[in-house]
């Protein structure tokens, strides 16, 4: 094992409630008071709609809208405006201490985007970023980033469409960017590329990007009662 590289532990969640997600990233953000526990928490989660950092809420008229097609809504406190996550789509969040690499933000969100665009070269994928966050194919988004950072420790972070079914972004201006329109892998490699099939070139392309060891780790169990709850 090479010495000097950050070891992060990857922690498989599985589909799972976007609150009870909310829940394990601050259980795996306190971990880091006595010290760097880095952790990659990988996860699905049923159709939500979430809503970053902005002004002032949505309307409450359009999130009802949205939770009567099923999905539910959520506030959160990462970056960026209203996104989409559901299964289909590769849940990325880092919990890192930027202490243990590089303490700007600026630099983190740039290694997440080249993270993804190394993704998509190992599928053959020309993938780019723009003046606004995230990653593109052209002008459709597959990859959407929103992070938070409190005393250097990261939490919320990347979604990338694998075989998502793209008409839940159909209800909503993805990240409040007019013009735009989002795509998947399978959409661009016109096959169906699983989450399964991804996690395994997310892990290495994130090793490069970071330069940083890997561990397994254990999937938490879920707390009880933790269904989904609307914000």
């Amino acid at each position: 094992m090479q010495s000097g590289r950050p070891l992060v532990e990857v922690v498989r969640l599985g589909l799972v409630p976007y609150k009870e997600g909310l829940r394990l990233q601050q259980a795996y953000v306190d971990r880091h008071r006595s010290g760097p526990a880095h952790a990659l928490l990988l996860c699905q989660h049923p159709p939500v709609y979430t809503t970053g950092i902005r002004s002032k809420p949505y309307p409450a008229p359009l999130l009802d809208r949205l939770r009567l097609l099923g999905a539910d809504v959520h506030r959160t406190n990462r970056g960026g405006l209203i996104t989409f996550h559901g299964p289909g789509q590769l849940v990325c969040y880092p919990v890192l201490h930027l202490g243990s690499f590089r303490k700007g933000m600026r630099w983190y969100v740039g290694q997440l985007e080249k993270t993804v665009i190394s993704l998509c070269s190992r599928f053959g994928l020309e993938a780019a970023t723009s003046p606004h966050t995230g990653v593109w194919v052209g002008d459709n988004k597959i990859c959407a980033i929103g992070i938070h950072c409190g005393r250097y420790v990261t939490s919320h972070g990347l979604a990338l469409n694998c075989n998502t079914d793209l008409s839940w972004f159909g209800h909503i201006v993805p990240c409040g960017i007019e013009g735009k329109g989002v795509t998947s892998l399978s959409r661009e490699l016109q096959r169906d590329v699983s989450v399964e099939e991804t996690i395994p070139h997310l892990l290495d392309a994130f090793t490069e990007q970071f330069s940083c060891q890997l561990t397994e780790g254990e999937t938490p169990e879920p707390e009880q009662n933790s269904g989904v709850s609307s914000a």
